[in-house]
C-alpha cells in the first residue's frame, strides 16, 4: 500500500475558484452558475453532511441525471475524503440497489424522479443512513439545495487529508459477464490522470475554452469535467437527458464548445445530422472519442464535417483511458497518407507502457495478436471487495484489459476486439472488427455487429446484424456477400445476416453485443446462408 501523503484531488476546484471567481463555470438551458457559487455550494455540503455525521471513507451513491448538482456531487464526495459512487441513471431500481450495497453506500444523493431506486436501495441495504433529494424530499429525506442554502455561510472547514492510495471513486464496469464490479480510483492514481489527460488529450485548454457533455458525468464524461475543472474552461450540460443533435449543435455555436468527449457512435450521429451544416462548429479543438473503435467510414465522414479535431483514446474504467492516444495530427481522412494511421488506436499514453501478451504471459512478436496488457501510474488499485478478480486482471504485474490487439513496428496499437468477441469456427480465430470494418463500406449499411454463435459443425460461425441506411435498397443478403468477396478472407464471412431496424446500444451508447447475442438466440430467427 502507497501511503504517501498527496493532495485531496479537490484543490482543482479550489484553485479554479480562487482563480477565476465570477467566471462562469457550468451552464445549463438558460442557467449559470459561477466557480466561486460552485465551490461555496460544495463546501456548504460538505458541511452539510459533516453535520449528519458522514466523512472520510463514507460512500456517496448517487442516481441523478446531468445536472448542477450531480456535477458538485464528485467535489462533495472528494473534500469529504469520502468515496463518489455515481450510477449510470438508466439503470433499473434493482441494478442500482445492488451497486448500493456492494459498495457499502451510507448516503444516496437521488433526483426526485428516483423514489423506487431510493426504495430499492433501502430495502436491500443495512448500510444506508441518509437520503438527499434533488427536488422534493419524502418523509426523513433530505432537500440537497435546503442543506446548501442552511449551510451556505457556514466557515469552509479544510478538506480531508488523504494518502495516495485513498480511494475517492467506485468506477463501477458495464462488464462483459456477470455483476457490474467497482473499480477503485485513487487519489493518487487520478492526480496522474488528470494531467495525463490534460497533457495528452487536450493540451493548451485554458479558461478560455468550453466544454459540453453528451454522455453521463457518472462515467468517462465525468473523468473530462474534471480536466476542464482543473483548467477553468466552462462545461455545457445539455438540457434535455435524450440527445438532440439540432440542440447540441446550436450550444456548440451558441458558447463556442472547443472540446468534447464521446463515444464513436454519438459521433456517428452528430455527423451525420443536418444540423451539423446549418450551425458554426469552427470553434472545435478536440472531439475525444473512446469505448469502442471508431469503423474507418464514420472516421472519415467525421474528418472531412469537422476538420482534424479527432482525438482517439483506448482505455478502460480500470486505467480511466490512460493506454494509448491517437492525437489529431496522427488522423487522415486520406487513405493515402501516412499520417492515416488506418485502424491504430494510437500510441502508449506519456508514463503509461503497454504490451501484447500471449497466453503464458509472454510479450508476443512486432504485428502478432495477443491481450493488450498496461501498467503504469494510471491503473487502478484493484476492485471494491473483490480480491479474486483483482488478482486475475493484475496477472503477471500487468493489468490485463481483456481486448486482444497487435503493435506494429513504431508501437502503435492496433485493437482486434474484446477476447469475449472473438470466435473460433473450423479452427480459425475470426476477429468481428475486421469483418464489421468490411461491411460498413457497402453504401446500403448504416450499422453492423458480427458476433459468434454455436454451430455443431464448425463449433461457432458468424452472425451479421444489419441495419439499412436511410434510403437504401438493401433487401437481401446477397449483394453483401458480393461486397466481401475479394476483401475479406472467405473463412470470415457471416454464415448468417439479418437485418433490424436499430442496434441496441448500452447508457454510454456503445452496441450492446450481450443484449444482440441473447436476442438472436432467443429469436431463432437468423437466415442460413451458403458460403
Amino acid at each position: 500500500m502507497n501511503a504517501a501523503r498527496v493532495t485531496n484531488l479537490c484543490i482543482l476546484l479550489s484553485q479554479t475558484a480562487r482563480l477565476f471567481p465570477d467566471r462562469i463555470g457550468v451552464m445549463q438551458g438558460e442557467q449559470r452558475w459561477t466557480w466561486s457559487t460552485i465551490d461555496r455550494r460544495v463546501d456548504a455540503m460538505v458541511a452539510a453532511l459533516r453535520a449528519l455525521e458522514i466523512g472520510k471513507g463514507d460512500k456517496i451513491l448517487v442516481q441523478s441525471r446531468n445536472n448542477l448538482q450531480l456535477f458538485e456531487s464528485c467535489w462533495v464526495a472528494f473534500r469529504l475524503g469520502a468515496v463518489w459512487v455515481p450510477t449510470n441513471f438508466r439503470l433499473t431500481p434493482p441494478e442500482v440497489a445492488y451497486i448500493g450495497v456492494s459498495s457499502g453506500a451510507s448516503v444516496m444523493i437521488a433526483e426526485d424522479i428516483f423514489a423506487k431506486h431510493i426504495d430499492a436501495v433501502h430495502a436491500a441495504s443495512t448500510f444506508l443512513r441518509q437520503v438527499v433529494i434533488i427536488g422534493l424530499p419524502r418523509d426523513r429525506e433530505h432537500a440537497y439545495d435546503g442543506l446548501v442554502s442552511k449551510h451556505y455561510s457556514v466557515e469552509p472547514a479544510a478538506a480531508a487529508s488523504v494518502v495516495y492510495d485513498d480511494p475517492l471513486w467506485y468506477f463501477y464496469t458495464s462488464g462483459t459477464t456477470g455483476k457490474p464490479k467497482a473499480a477503485t480510483l485513487t487519489h493518487g492514481q487520478m492526480t496522474f490522470v488528470v494531467a495525463n489527460h490534460l497533457a495528452d488529450l487536450i493540451p493548451g485548454t485554458t479558461e478560455e475554452d468550453c466544454s459540453i457533455a453528451v454522455a453521463p458525468l457518472s462515467h468517462g464524461a465525468g473523468i473530462h469535467a474534471l480536466l476542464n475543472v482543473a483548467r477553468g474552461a466552462a462545461t455545457v450540460l445539455m438540457p434535455g437527458e435524450r440527445l438532440d443533435p439540432e440542440v447540441f449543435w446550436r450550444l456548440v455555436q451558441q458558447h463556442r464548445v472547443s472540446n468534447l468527449f464521446t463515444v464513436p457512435t454519438i459521433v456517428k450521429i452528430l455527423v451525420e445530422h443536418p444540423a451539423v451544416h446549418r450551425y458554426d462548429h469552427s470553434s472545435l479543438r478536440y472531439v475525444i472519442y473512446a469505448g469502442a473503435p471508431m469503423y474507418r467510414t464514420d472516421q472519415k465522414r467525421a474528418l472531412d464535417t469537422l476538420g482534424k479535431v479527432l482525438v482517439q483514446y483506448f482505455g478502460l474504467g480500470e486505467v480511466t483511458g490512460c493506454i494509448t492516444v491517437l492525437p489529431p495530427q496522427m488522423h487522415s481522412a486520406d487513405d493515402a497518407d501516412p499520417n492515416a494511421n488506418i485502424g491504430s488506436c494510437g500510441r502508449p499514453r506519456t508514463g503509461m507502457e503497454v504490451a501484447i501478451l500471449d497466453a503464458q504471459m509472454r510479450v508476443v512478436k512486432t504485428d502478432e495478436v495477443g491481450e493488450i496488457c498496461c501498467r503504469g501510474p494510471a491503473v487502478f488499485a484493484g476492485y471494491h471487495g473483490n480480491p479474486e478478480a483483482t488478482a486475475n486482471a493484475m496477472r503477471g504485474d500487468w493489468f490485463h484489459t481483456g481486448d486482444l490487439g497487435r503493435m506494429d513496428a513504431r508501437g502503435l496499437l492496433y485493437i482486434t476486439g474484446r477476447e469475449s468477441d472473438m470466435y473460433i469456427s473450423g479452427g480459425s480465430n475470426i476477429y468481428p472488427l475486421e469483418v464489421e470494418e468490411v461491411l460498413l463500406t457497402h453504401p446500403g449499411v448504416a450499422e453492423v455487429a458480427v458476433l459468434g454463435v454455436p454451430d455443431d459443425k464448425w463449433g461457432e460461425v458468424g452472425v451479421a446484424v444489419i441495419v439499412r441506411r436511410e434510403g437504401s435498397n438493401l433487401a437481401t443478403p446477397e449483394s453483401l456477400l458480393i461486397h466481401l468477396h475479394g476483401t475479406c478472407a472467405r473463412y470470415r464471412w457471416p454464415h448468417y445476416m439479418v437485418f433490424w431496424e436499430s442496434l441496441p446500444k448500452s447508457g454510454y451508447g456503445k452496441v450492446a453485443k450481450k443484449e444482440i447475442k441473447s436476442r438472436l438466440l432467443a429469436d431463432g430467427g437468423m437466415r442460413a446462408l451458403e458460403p
